[in-house]
């Protein structure tokens, strides 16, 4: 395959502008709390975009188009069931742990909150949580080096094995560098790009069909199940789609968006944009899929990429549709896409093992300079692990998505959740809920039971868990109530 010069400037620019937003947030980095956490320094526009830009990863534009191009409309039941849930994770969860962290000895993890919320003495809840962050995150990122994969292979035409590195090197850098802050404010850009990609390419696509009606005929005549909502779907089929939505409220790289926050009070207006671009960006993934369907349909001889594979619609669409300097700045989007949630999940992992594993039971004094770079090494570790997990070239984006979203929905979203509402939950609940929704997600993965999501029943097991474990033994010390009540007074107050 021929790659054109103009798609490999504009390829070329966009990485460098990231890595250079790297070696800018290299210097504004002074401590570990900003290299993991921004210093909580965000302002709401920039929690809001790079909270979406760090959820939706390589999935938006290629999972999700993928889904709906393959199997029609019936496929955006998971669009409705992440708009509700992301929704709701900024309603209930966002501002709350924005407070709840500050009043719990300043954590800056997960791992870091929970100890402090239920005074883990024995660390075991720091442990725990660190030990399935790694196991789910690791998957996840995988996820991310394949999209980014699929995207130099089909771009560039490199055998997949070197697209693997090529596609992670970028991220790996500005994130080795920069941190949290080069994270951020990268997100920023990415998260602009791809509403641009989401909204431009379907209008011209829709407009080369010959307009919507034209577009409807077409899809209806390939096959008019395409256009029923409900296609093939049974009532546990579409609880399972609309179960995505309950992942959200257990992501660890969306929540330190939260954490990270200026104050709580950002939340609000940050809530608002952000769910204006994540609508918005949803809806032109599927765009992108289900009028593809008609564009394909028109042009055949066209379509040799995505009958090899359905999640490369967006790919072949732009390189189809648009000059070759416009393709590169919409496939450019597909790579922010990518960078964006890799590059926070990698720094997850970091501070798993930096913070929540390294320092605590390796090197209790450790200086701050130390815990940096021992957090970039993470990085490196981290990243070079999810890319021999994706080496395989039969990995599907979505699949690799869907177990670890389900790993984190069930094994934290439930006790994150009780953590911040539930001022009677207690340590021993909260490790009863993580273990008893992570175990129920393996296990309900394997036997693929009732063909319901795995994150359903994980979600509902680990809350159970957690009220009867915590209602059953003592009571939370009078300071931890303290505590609870003060964050509480505060985000009420304000």
């Amino acid at each position: 395959m021929t790659v054109s010069t103009p798609m490999l400037i504009t390829f070329g620019v966009y990485i460098l502008g990231m890595v250079l937003i790297g070696f800018l947030a290299w210097r504004a980095t002074k401590n570990f709390d900003d290299y993991i956490l921004g210093g909580r320094s965000l302002g709401a526009l920039v929690t809001a975009l790079s909270a979406g830009a760090s959820d939706m990863s390589g999935w938006l534009l290629m999972g999700l188009p993928g889904a709906i191009f393959i199997s029609g409309i019936s496929e955006s039941w998971i669009a409705i069931g992440l708009t509700l849930g992301a929704w709701l994770n900024w309603r209930i969860v966002a501002g709350r742990l924005r407070v709840h962290t500050e009043h719990q000895n300043n954590a800056l993890t997960l791992p870091d909150f929970f100890t402090h919320r239920f005074e883990d003495r024995s660390k075991l809840l720091r442990v725990i949580s660190a030990l399935i962050i790694l196991v789910f995150f690791t998957i996840y990122c995988a996820s991310g080096v394949v999209a980014g994969a699929r995207l130099f292979e089909s771009t560039f035409g490199m055998s997949y094995q070197s697209a693997l590195w090529v596609g992670a090197a970028a991220t790996i850098i500005y994130t080795f560098i920069g941190g949290f802050l080069a994270i951020s404010w990268t997100d920023t850009v990415q998260a602009s790009l791809m509403i641009f990609a989401l909204i431009l390419t379907p209008v011209m696509v829709i407009i080369a069909v010959g307009g919507i009606g034209d577009s409807l005929q077409v899809i209806a005549a390939k096959n008019a199940e395409n256009l029923d909502m409900f296609k093939n779907l049974s009532v546990i089929a579409i609880i399972s789609l609309l179960g995505w939505g309950l992942g959200y409220f257990g992501q660890p790289h969306i929540l330190t968006r939260f954490m990270a926050a200026d104050s709580h009070r950002a939340i609000r207006s940050a809530r608002r944009i952000g769910m204006s671009w994540m609508i918005l960006c949803l809806l032109g993934a599927v765009a992108v899929g289900f009028f593809g369907i008609a564009y394909f349909q028109n042009n055949p001889q066209q379509a040799g990429g995505v009958n090899q594979n359905g999640e490369r619609v967006f790919i072949e669409l732009a390189r189809l549709l648009f000059n070759p300097w416009i393709a590169g700045i919409l496939l450019s989007a597909i790579l922010a896409a990518v960078m964006s949630t890799l590059s926070c999940q990698l720094l997850v992992c970091s501070s798993a093992l930096t913070e929540d594993l390294y320092k605590p039971f390796l090197r209790v004094n450790a200086s701050q300079r130390e815990l940096v770079w021992v957090g970039r090494l993470m990085v490196l570790l981290v990243a070079v692990i999810a890319i021999l997990l994706a080496a395989n070239p039969e990995n599907r984006v979505l699949g690799l998505v869907s177990y670890a979203w389900a790993g984190f929905g069930a094994a934290f979203g439930p006790v994150v959740i009780f953590s911040l509402i539930w001022r009677r939950m207690t340590r021993n609940g909260a490790l009863a809920g993580m273990v008893t929704g992570a175990v129920t997600v393996v296990i309900w993965k394997q036997f693929a039971w009732l063909g319901l999501y795995e994150i359903i029943p994980g979600f509902l097991f680990a809350s159970l868990a957690i009220v009867l474990v915590s209602l059953s033994g003592n009571k939370p010390t009078p300071a931890a109530t303290q505590r609870f009540d003060a964050a509480r007074k505060e985000y009420h107050a304000g």
